[in-house]
């Protein structure tokens, strides 16, 4: 029975993280900054996003990362998603500073924010004028989901060649993507594995103590 406990734990623990996760994708005050501490793109699942049109973002975001231009992009259709954050609905330039900052402890790199009223763009949380005056050319996204996508890929690609890195524009969908799902079992996954590894060094703990 001694031996059967550790297990036993372990498999509550997984089962409780895993249900635990869905609810995170929207109690935290911040939703894009906890996916995308593991993901290159966040695409709420309220915008009516097709699994097709979030795998084009993804696709266009792996062809740029594969190039040597890294970039984590974030879809936000409305004040809902930005969690607690709503004071930064509609301003792309300030949430991408702000997001930028949330991310920093873990991913310092580029972070691209798109809003049905225009694009922003940071780097470690600090503003990036001239790559920022690039996105103000590009039409206003509006708020439907598939126009938000495409300003996203089309942000992508213009930072990219402003880097001296061509991105071809995406095919027909059927890569990997993040659409909806995603962001549940991206979260999930995380969780479950992080609730993994402290049981990991829990078992590998009580077996010095043992020897």
């Amino acid at each position: 029975m001694k031996k059967l406990f550790p297990l036993t734990v372990l498999a509550a623990l997984v089962l409780f993280a895993a249900l635990a996760a869905v609810p995170l994708a929207r109690a935290d005050g911040d939703p894009a900054s906890d996916y995308l501490l593991t993901q290159s793109t966040f695409v709420p699942p309220d915008l009516g996003i097709s699994t097709a049109d979030a795998a084009r973002l993804s696709a266009t975001v792996e062809a740029a990362r594969s190039s040597g231009y890294v970039i984590h992009v974030a879809l936000i259709g409305s004040a809902y998603d930005l969690g607690s954050v709503v004071a930064l609905n509609r301003k792309p330039k300030l949430y991408a500073r702000f997001l930028g900052e949330e991310l920093a402890f873990v991913y310092r790199g580029r972070v691209l924010v798109v809003m049905p009223n225009g694009l922003g763009v940071s780097k470690g949380g600090k503003a990036l004028p001239a790559q920022q005056k690039l996105l103000d050319r590009l039409p206003v996204p509006g708020s439907s989901g598939r126009r938000l996508v495409q300003a996203g890929i089309e942000g992508v690609r213009v930072l990219a060649a402003a880097a001296g890195v061509q991105v071809p524009p995406p095919g027909a969908a059927g890569a990997s993507g993040g659409g909806s799902s995603g962001l549940v079992w991206g979260l999930a996954g995380g969780a479950i594995a992080a609730v993994i590894a402290l049981a990991g060094g829990f078992l590998a703990l009580r077996r010095r103590r043992a020897t």
